[in-house]
């Protein structure tokens, strides 16, 4: 089921959006951050001109301003994140891992964690990010959910990775990502979710809606959000809410590499708060 887009927090240092999941378990905290309230400045900053809250070390940011905004995030958090080298893969590791190995860069694109206190995070800016607990909030998890993760399997492996930590029913948010009227895609992002649409003919219009050919090429307004409840629902998940922000068009609060190109990124943090 689809539900709210969420609520605005403005109680921190920065403001953030708070996933409004009715059922998740009061212990289980989480948020998204936005583009406002940190160090950053220029393309980085907010829509404002004003220094931003960019997270992203990848992209261009100086690496100071960077490590502002994380060093202002961490101290609103049980532990400092530890951060995915995304790849737009499918792979999922358990945050107990990353915090072991916190000097190596762990290439993976989804992380989960049955131990209080201990963050699971991914960054964005236009891509999906999906948060994840159980009813009892036992285990929590991340996803970076681009196309081509979602293609490729990273929801699935997220959720079976916390059926295998002791998962009980699953709950999921789908966090800001870009919206189905900005979306466009070629064939071959077409192409590579017919796998996931089981020889159905009809079902990819539900996702792809055509457009007008570019120099020939089939061009197509995709759906990233319905993609995400599709393949959630297929593997049993279907207390679902999100999904109704769009990154390009509400430049107030989120970063957007499709819009702007240069672009900061946006973190989605969920962990168990601890009881003491």
């Amino acid at each position: 089921m689809s539900g709210d887009a969420g609520r605005w927090a403005h109680n921190l240092p920065f403001p953030v959006l708070l996933p409004d999941w009715r059922g998740a378990p009061a212990h289980v905290r989480a948020m998204t951050t936005l583009r406002q309230g940190g160090s950053s400045c220029g393309a980085y900053g907010d829509a404002e001109g004003n220094s931003g809250l960019n997270l992203g070390d990848h992209v261009g940011d100086d690496l100071l301003a960077v490590k502002q905004n994380r060093d202002k995030l961490n101290r609103q958090l049980p532990s400092d994140v530890i951060f995915l080298s995304q790849v737009h893969g499918n792979i999922v590791v358990d945050a107990a891992m990353l915090r072991n190995q916190q000097h190596a860069a762990v290439s993976a694109d989804a992380v989960f964690s049955s131990q209080t206190g201990l963050v699971c995070a991914v960054l964005t800016a236009d891509c999906l990010p999906v948060l994840f607990t159980d009813v009892d909030g036992t285990v929590v998890a991340a996803a970076h959910a681009g196309w081509r993760g979602l293609a490729n399997g990273v929801l699935q492996n997220t959720v079976r990775n916390m059926r295998e930590a002791g998962a009980g029913e699953i709950l999921a948010w789908l966090g800001p990502a870009i919206g189905p009227g900005e979306f466009e895609v070629g064939s071959d992002v077409l192409q590579a979710f017919m796998p996931q649409m089981g020889g159905q003919v009809d079902e990819p219009g539900l996702y792809f809606q055509p457009r007008a050919a570019v120099n020939g090429q089939d061009k197509y307004l995709a759906d990233i959000y319905g993609l995400a409840r599709k393949l959630l629902n297929d593997v049993g998940v279907t207390r679902i809410s999100g999904g109704e922000h769009c990154t390009v068009r509400e430049n107030q609060q989120f970063y957007s590499y499709r819009r702007d190109g240069i672009s900061g990124r946006m973190a989605s943090l969920i962990w168990i708060e601890s009881a003491n």
